[in-house]
């Protein structure tokens, strides 16, 4: 898993596997994988015999610049070359990133089709609602809280407007409030 192939001269990064032994025959391989331009998951089956192409990929840099209602905008580190990424493909990454964070880029044939962003970061906490006294009565209680990018997250009741909290890319989750 996580291996990259070109289908279709499209490329795929492979997110399940599964080997299927036939009764007299060979055995078949199974595999889930997922378009890294558009995002599309498909399933494809490989005899024996089949063989996939290896895509060629490159990794970079890139500093995140502003986003639009179609796009996200960076700046490739090394050439200062700007390019876009549609939001279909990077909308729930880039509700992340503020202005000047830097980012993983993968480019097939010298074109970026996707990002890795951190998976922690750091930002400000613009709207919450007061928690009241006497809401931990249950344990662990969580209010929402917007920050800076727009993005909402759970939070505990004591994280306040103007806090500067730290979040799990991967699972939007609260980890701890940060001191500036």
């Amino acid at each position: 898993m996580g291996t990259v192939m070109k289908v279709d001269n499209q490329p795929y990064v492979v997110i399940y596997t599964q080997q299927v032994h036939m009764g007299r025959g060979g055995s078949i391989l199974r595999f889930k994988i997922k378009n890294l331009v558009t995002g599309i998951v498909l399933e494809k089956t490989f005899k024996g015999t089949d063989k996939a192409e290896e895509a060629d990929l490159e990794r970079g840099k890139a500093s995140y610049l502003y986003k639009d209602e179609n796009a996200a905008y960076f700046m490739n580190t090394q050439t200062y070359e700007q390019f876009d990424l549609g939001l279909d493909v990077s909308a729930e990454k880039v509700g992340y990133l503020k202005e000047g964070v830097e980012v993983d880029v993968l480019y097939f044939e010298d074109r970026p089709v996707s990002i890795d962003i951190p998976k922690k970061i750091v930002l400000q906490v613009t709207d919450t609602v007061d928690g009241a006294r006497g809401d931990t009565a249950q344990g662990k209680v969580l209010k929402p809280a917007v920050v800076e990018t727009g993005l909402t997250v759970n939070v505990p009741l004591f994280v306040k407007q103007g806090d500067l909290i730290r979040i799990n890319t991967e699972t939007n989750d609260y980890l701890e409030r940060v001191s500036e």
